[in-house]
């Protein structure tokens, strides 16, 4: 007699509800191997944005308690992405030589110690003192991340991987926002700091135990469909999956720019060598740049955005709560489907998709955060909001994957922590700035009324749609440099 879970004997029923959801996730991800890493690695990413989300939604819970205003407020922020920007340059070197996932399980466990610090924090000055450790351990999951997914993931399906990936970002942000704000309202914020704490030990048990550490330079590639513990095809072999962006720039007779192709492996290569050969990149610099731009302007508004809202429509914490998930299911949707549409759009021969389609998602969140913080009703700039959100998340997978494309793989660490470096210095200013712009726009009248961050965030768009110019200016380099990373990743490793 058949057990009742598995009833069906092609086991599309076979174990029950919960395998059938996991077969069905595993399916969608591109298998069981492929779906473990993107969720670790989704996960990873997800615990800064949960952490400033929450920063964010017990915004009036911490300057009621410790007696602070905004500036202050943004400084706890900035605490922690200032020290982060410090300490990835070593992590990015690490990154490049030594086990990728044990260093982001040591991290990941450091940063549930800072949590526990920050909750027992009985002063602001404890409360920023244990920032400064959470931003030293949110350090690695920059290099780290980047690294492992350049070697599980083939460069034809990158920024389809990284859509998924990168959802962690916007999920931690809206889990943050939503369950982080609801425990602090009705408990305390030190309560909701405990749960991320408690978040991130689990996370840092399971890299341990179930994320493999990849072969470097494509040996470790995961098709779909592949075990997790399934070594890929070796780059040598011919059996590997099309590299679409450098088969796009080689139908094109695009040649690499000789003077920058190495005779060497560049493994062993110093730390200074390596960024100064990283900067002679251009569409390298011009990503960085744009990469910090927009992070500047999202980690400003996941600070403030609750405090704006709350003052700014004037309506509750609870029922903001009930219209942050319109605003993450659009922002994920972007994401993902910025990600396929792109693999889809290079594999018919559009060489720069990676470059324009950012470029147009910065210009158009500009323009539809623009009327959605200027007007005060909610049925009105809600809509404005999310499709501003989906616009400003739709950049992200294909602008990530087209920086894996340029940089040769065995520098991949140092080249994400070269940008993580501008990235968290971006990040550290970001909410101060805010919080000082706005008490210096609204003063004590406009604080109360949300006015000053209102006027803080227009004046923050001006360099967010800036970045759709830089992306523009990236489609004249971005075919050489993908041509010349390819030359590189030639070069026999040792």
């Amino acid at each position: 007699m058949a057990r009742p879970a598995e009833s069906s004997h092609d086991g599309r029923l076979r174990g029950g509800p919960g395998r059938v959801v996991a077969r069905a996730t595993a399916r969608l991800l591109g298998g069981p191997g492929r779906a473990r890493v993107v969720l670790l690695l989704g996960a990873a990413l997800a615990l800064n944005s949960a952490d400033t989300g929450t920063l964010g939604a017990a915004a009036n819970q911490l300057e009621a308690d410790l007696d602070i205003n905004h500036a202050q407020l943004g400084l706890l922020a900035s605490a922690s992405s200032g020290v982060g920007a410090i300490a990835s340059v070593p992590l990015g070197v690490l990154a490049d030589r030594t086990n990728r996932v044990r260093l982001l399980v040591i991290t990941t466990a450091l940063w549930a110690a800072a949590m526990v610090l920050g909750g027992l924090a009985p002063s602001y000055e404890w409360l920023l003192l244990s920032r400064l450790l959470l931003g030293a351990a949110l350090a690695a999951a920059g290099p780290v991340v980047v690294s492992l997914i350049g070697d599980f993931v083939p460069p034809a399906e990158r920024a389809g991987v990284l859509g998924w990936i990168l959802t962690g970002e916007l999920v931690g942000a809206g889990t943050g926002l939503l369950v982080g704000g609801e425990i602090a309202a009705a408990y305390s914020w030190r309560y909701a700091f405990f749960l991320l704490a408690v978040a991130s030990a689990g996370l840092s048990v399971a890299l341990w135990r179930l994320l493999p550490e990849p072969a470097r330079v494509g040996a470790g590639w995961l098709p779909a469909n592949r075990s997790a513990s399934e070594p890929g095809p070796r780059p040598d072999s011919g059996q590997q999956p099309t590299d679409r962006a450098r088969a796009a720039v080689s139908a094109r007779g695009v040649v690499p720019a000789s003077d920058r192709v190495l005779t060497g492996d560049p493994s062993g290569q110093s730390l200074a060598r390596a960024a100064g050969y990283l900067l002679s990149i251009p569409t390298n610099r011009l990503l960085i740049v744009a990469s910090a731009m927009g992070y500047f302007f999202f980690a400003g508004m996941r600070t403030f955005i609750v405090v704006f809202a709350v003052r700014h429509f004037g309506i509750s914490q609870t029922a903001l709560g009930a219209l942050v998930p319109v605003i993450g299911v659009v922002a994920v949707t972007g994401t993902v489907l910025a990600g396929r549409l792109t693999d889809r759009a290079l594999a018919r021969g559009h060489t720069n998709v990676r470059v324009v389609v950012p470029a147009a998602g910065f210009v158009a969140a500009a323009l539809l955060f623009v009327p959605g913080v200027w007007f005060t009703s909610v049925a009105v700039a809600l809509p404005l909001i999310a499709l501003g959100a989906g616009a400003l998340a739709v950049s992200n997978p294909p602008l990530d994957a087209a920086r894996l494309d340029i940089v040769p793989g065995r520098l991949w660490g140092r080249a994400e922590s070269l940008r993580t470096v501008l990235r968290l210095a971006a990040e550290a200013t970001a909410p101060a700035t805010f919080g000082w712009l706005a008490d210096q726009l609204g003063g004590a009248a406009g604080r109360s009324s949300g006015v000053g961050l209102r006027n803080a965030f227009l004046i923050m768009l001006v360099p967010l749609a800036a970045n759709g110019l830089i992306m523009i200016a990236a489609r004249r380099s971005y075919p050489v440099d993908v041509a010349t990373a390819a030359e590189l990743d030639r070069v026999p490793n040792g």
